[in-house]
């Protein structure tokens, strides 16, 4: 056992290959896990209230983003692939595409936001709860530009496995959103003092200091040489159409799954205003080990992408596998924290006892699926790094309606139930996709796929191999 570790460890696309790739990438995620982390911390300061506010506005903006950001960071793996092939001067088509999608997806959210009133009236929550809902969410809506453009221009470094510049930039833009939360939550100093809108603000600020950034590491002279970043900036429908078609689905699975969530949280905020902040905390919580998977997911995702785009779908299997693996020893380490030391996770927000009761009960359905949910973020990353986008996206059409919102919806407001049977189909539902992408990828019908139009012609003369030669 020892020795099939010692080599796994040293192979190309082994575990130190992928963890080389995936490092910086899940410090990226990482961060930002721990920015919503610290912001709902401080609003749990300001008031309960915010705190309850804050997840289903946060998520429901989110859950719309991220049908723009799924769809425009699929320019990943097309670089990947673009790179893995040898064909490094169609980077720069990729480049500019997912940027014309990224303000087409910034008006769209423009003109959502006037409606957030009436959205959130609708739900049902209290009237207090409501107002700060609509604030939040229609602060977060004019600032979409920020995330979304973000994710396309991370794409160009991530396919090609240079994932060192991606981190710095999510760095510095958390440590800059923590900063104004602290500001203009709580007013200090010539900041007043604007609790829910402050957080909404610092996150838009934040925001677009990201794009700055990238623009400033992306559109450099070596990169116009190799990639064609300036030059290859004319629209190209053929390729939008082709992008459009692997990257619409990953986009709505991203979409999907937020939205079922989303969905989840809000049913629940009609049992009332405790269950729904005790909700928050654990979802908060969880996403400190979920956050650091999406980052390997990217990193699982480009490996299989690059390799092919080189024609080694075999090779792909191994670094997807090797990820996976890496993936759930992490997940295991978190379980046993939340299952041992609950309190260490709550304590920071300073619930009321009831609410921290209920959180540290909420956090065993989080171990019970914490594994599951490892699988589906990691296979499901493997399988879209190939282009099998479009059944990543009916899966979680399918499990999101039938598994998770009309059943909870059934238990809310058909049968008065408490808080646990709505937790019990969230938890059936992360099982199902889970084994659902775990078996589509052991079927292996991906290694036949590609979204570029000459996968495995060209042996790729700019392959990202960042542990050296030994690899």
């Amino acid at each position: 056992m020892l020795s099939l570790l010692q080599t796994r460890w040293h192979a190309e696309f082994g575990y130190r290959h992928i963890l080389m790739v995936a490092f910086p990438l899940i410090l990226s995620t990482g961060s930002w896990s721990i920015q919503q982390f610290v912001d709902r911390m401080f609003l749990s300061w300001h008031s309960e209230e915010a705190l309850a506010a804050a997840m289903p506005a946060g998520i429901l903006n989110f859950a719309f983003i991220c049908l723009f950001i799924g769809t425009v960071s699929y320019s990943g793996t097309f670089v990947s692939q673009y790179v893995g092939a040898g064909s490094d001067h169609k980077v720069g088509t990729v480049l500019w595409h997912s940027l014309y999608l990224s303000v087409i997806g910034a008006i769209l959210l423009l003109m959502i936001a006037p409606f957030s009133s009436t959205i959130f009236k609708l739900i049902g929550h209290t009237e207090q709860i409501q107002l700060m809902e609509s604030t939040y969410f229609k602060i977060l809506c004019f600032g979409g530009l920020g995330p979304i453009l973000s994710a396309a221009f991370a794409g160009f470094f991530t396919g090609q496995g240079r994932n060192w510049p991606v981190m710095w930039v999510n760095v510095f833009t958390t440590t800059l959103n923590l900063v104004l939360d602290y500001l203009l939550i709580f007013g200090i100093g010539i900041f007043p003092e604007m609790g829910i809108a402050g957080a909404a603000i610092a996150t838009i600020i934040a925001g677009f200091s990201s794009i700055i950034l990238y623009l400033i590491l992306i559109f450099q002279p070596q990169n116009e040489t190799r990639f064609r970043v300036f030059s290859a900036r004319s629209w190209d429908i053929k390729f939008m159409k082709r992008f459009l078609t692997f990257g619409l689905p990953s986009g709505g699975h991203f979409f999907l799954e937020i939205m079922g969530f989303t969905g989840f949280i809000l049913i629940l905020g009609r049992i009332g205003q405790m269950e729904l902040a005790a909700t928050n905390i654990a979802i908060n919580i969880n996403s400190l080990a979920f956050m650091p998977m999406l980052g390997l997911g990217i990193a699982i995702s480009m490996s299989v992408g690059q390799n092919i785009g080189a024609g080694k779908p075999d090779l792909a299997q191994y670094a997807a596998n090797s990820g996976v693996q890496l993936g759930m020893l992490y997940m295991l380490f978190c379980t046993a924290l939340y299952v041992i030391i609950p309190q260490a996770f709550i304590a920071p927000f300073n619930a009321a006892p009831e609410t921290a009761a209920v959180s540290t009960i909420l956090l065993r359905f989080v171990a019970v699926y914490a594994l599951f949910d490892a699988l589906s973020i990691l296979y499901s990353s493997a399988v879209k790094g190939a282009g099998d986008t479009h059944f990543v996206m009916r899966v979680t059409t399918v499990l999101s309606i039938f598994v998770l919102i009309i059943p909870t919806f059934i238990a809310v407001d058909l049968f008065n139930s408490n808080l646990y049977w709505p937790w019990g189909f969230c938890a059936l539902f992360i099982i199902a996709m889970g084994l659902t992408f775990w078996t589509r990828f052991n079927r292996g019908k991906w290694k036949s796929m590609s979204v570029i139009e000459s996968a495995g012609i060209l042996p790729s003369q700019h392959f990202a191999n960042p542990v050296g030669p030994e690899a």
